[in-house]
């Protein structure tokens, strides 16, 4: 795929990421240059605030996602218990689609086109999510594309926290809006997802233009 600001990691896509240490060059140093690289990090560590240290983790990807989403699937029980399991849902599913349709949206601003091609472009590149999902392109067209996908990290971590539903609101419901943000003409079509218990996700974009 090539590469281009408009396929910046994605909310999934960031949090099965490593935080990047600090450019060498951000730190203007020439005394750097005539050093070994263990001296270099060396240096760059000890320049860092503490708080701008990377943090040490040797968590496999799912325990990691199973810590950052075993907080949010907590809050969201609360909120039941405060509000209902159905306000909850809706107002998980209504947070989503505001969040992913502007994330769609400023795709679309950094693209060179709106069309389908480009927007699924991120999600056909064989190295694209190639550590939390099992993917592969059905139908690949100027008018549609259908990827199915038959392992989830996101469904996992949910389902194996018994928190399906909530995962559906939090992280599926979003993938509507994201394709509608990046342009009206492009709509998902699906109708099973590993999240609600189905054995693969299918989803399906079609340019109505």
């Amino acid at each position: 795929m090539k590469k281009s600001k408009l396929f910046e990691p994605s909310r999934r896509e960031f949090i099965t990421r490593a935080v990047p240490a600090c450019s060498v060059l951000c730190l203007g140093g020439g005394k750097l240059l005539a050093l070994a690289p263990s001296d270099n990090e060396s240096i760059l560590q000890e320049e860092k605030h503490k708080f701008d240290q990377e943090y040490p983790t040797k968590l496999t990807y799912k325990q990691f996602f199973a810590t950052r989403y075993g907080e949010y699937i907590r809050l969201a029980r609360a909120l039941e218990k405060e509000f209902g399991k159905e306000k909850t849902i809706e107002l998980l599913k209504k947070f989503t689609a505001e969040d992913m349709r502007q994330y769609g949206q400023t795709q679309a601003e950094k693209a060179t086109d709106q069309n389908l091609k480009t927007y699924t472009a991120q999600f056909g590149n064989p190295n694209a999510y190639k550590n939390t999902l099992t993917k592969e392109v059905v139908e690949s067209t100027d008018k549609a594309f259908e990827l199915k996908v038959t392992e989830c990290i996101w469904a996992t971590t949910f389902l194996d926290a018994k928190a399906g539903d909530i995962g559906y609101a939090a992280v599926c419901w979003g993938d509507y809006a994201w394709a509608e943000g990046f342009n009206s003409k492009i709509k998902l079509v699906r109708d099973k997802t590993l999240m609600q218990g189905h054995e693969y996700c299918n989803h399906r974009y079609v340019w109505i233009g």
